[in-house]
């Protein structure tokens, strides 16, 4: 059995002291626990307030801790993204990181929220290239947030064989859309949704990783972060909660089920 730890934060606007602070107490609290994979959100240090303050190529101070993190509770870490400057051009990456503290895998964002107002996009540049993090538990496959809305790129990361899909996220909604509760829980259920047809279709583990609650004058995070089994069970969920959500998974469960549906095989 591995141990999952996936983290939901309210992450403060360009606070990333405070919310390193944060990531370490849930860690920390959880340190008695079996700690295969930590994952955290998109944007976990700074929330959406990333422009004036990247990390440089290797991820600044910020994964220099999380490496710190790995090695003293013996734990892998998928770090959810940060926004690191290579040239003159920004990227959103998630650093995976093992039990040494090395980092064994960087992805940058391929597919940018440039839809119904978002401007990703003229921010940051687009990754270009799926990375699959091979821990030592597990082969994990790396995403973040809108690559969700592209399921042959998560299908494709399945036929490679990976077990599990680790999928930071700052899943957002305006403010008038989270304080309605009608509007509110229709994005809720739309995204939980949607994370659990990934889980199903591919025949393997989804580890969603979101923001929560308000965090900037104009966006909320719709929170439900997730840990979701091959047969789409959520078999835990943080909702609205700062927090950290755990369970303990077979990861052969993967393997298992794709014996039963080849979904591996499917065209």
């Amino acid at each position: 059995m591995a141990g999952i730890l996936n983290i939901q934060l309210k992450s403060l606007l360009g606070d990333k002291e405070t919310n390193l602070k944060k990531v370490e107490h849930y860690i920390k609290f959880n340190k008695e626990k079996k700690l295969d994979l930590v994952i955290v959100p998109e944007f976990f240090t700074t929330s959406i307030a990333y422009k004036d303050t990247p990390e440089d190529e290797n991820g600044g101070e910020v994964i220099k801790t999380m490496q710190r993190l790995a090695k003293e509770y013996n734990t892998n870490i998928v770090a959810g993204s940060i926004v690191r400057k290579i040239g003159d051009n920004l990227y959103n990456s998630t650093f995976a990181i093992n039990r040494m503290g090395e980092i064994i895998e960087i992805y940058d964002k391929i597919h940018l929220f440039n839809y119904m107002g978002g401007t990703e996009g003229q921010r940051i540049t687009a990754g270009t290239e799926m990375k699959i993090a091979h821990f030592d538990f597990a082969k994990v496959g790396l995403t973040i947030c809108y690559d969700m809305r592209y399921p042959v790129f998560i299908n494709e990361m399945m036929k490679k064989g990976v077990q599990i899909i680790a999928m930071p996220t700052a899943w957002l909604v305006p403010n008038e859309v989270y304080n309605d509760e009608n509007t509110r829980k229709y994005a809720q259920e739309m995204f939980v949704s949607m994370c659990r047809t990934r889980a199903y279709d591919n025949a393997l583990f989804l580890i969603v990783s979101n923001q929560t609650k308000q965090i900037s004058d104009a966006f909320c995070g719709i929170g439900n972060s997730m840990i979701i089994t091959p047969t789409s069970q959520v078999i835990a969920n943080a909702e609205d909660r700062e927090c950290a959500i755990y369970a303990d998974i077979d990861v052969q469960e993967a393997k298992y089920m794709k014996q039963l549906f080849p979904v591996d095989k499917i065209n």
